[in-house]
């Protein structure tokens, strides 16, 4: 612990001393390319300080990147909008309409039985949401 704080009492200090650092913005014009090595050390970590600063206190606006990702369920439908949704009628339905629910169907949203190779290759246990007309029991 004591060569930590002469690192931060002695050293650190006596080291910013040295910098060839000049007193005015055209004194930076008559540095010698001696000073301007000296200097590139102490630019380039108060850069890297200052921008991970400012990094840590402003919000990050942007969205989250679309790079493929292994967790994700739907790897390839309609990857441009931000979801997917689809209205589909109910007097369209018929009897009996399956939905899938594995996202490898060809006719997605519809089930064509897609998720069976899914289930053999994977072991996992999915399948469609299946929509039956009730049967009017009067």
């Amino acid at each position: 612990m004591e060569g930590v704080s002469r690192l931060i009492k002695v050293q650190f200090p006596y080291y910013l001393k040295s910098l060839p650092i000049p007193s005015t913005f055209g004194g930076f014009a008559k540095l010698s390319g001696n000073e301007w090595v000296q200097l590139v050390p102490f630019v380039v970590t108060t850069s890297v300080v200052v921008y991970l600063v400012i990094s840590a206190i402003l919000p990050s606006n942007s969205k989250p990147s679309k790079k493929a990702d292994a967790d994700w369920v739907n790897k390839t439908k309609q990857k441009e909008k931000d979801k997917v949704a689809d209205i589909i009628q109910i007097e369209d339905l018929g009897e009996k309409t399956a939905f899938c629910r594995c996202w490898k169907s060809k006719t997605f949203p519809l089930c064509d039985g897609s998720h069976n190779q899914h289930n053999k290759e994977t072991g996992d246990n999915v399948g469609p949401l299946v929509c039956k007309r009730a049967n009017p029991s009067s």
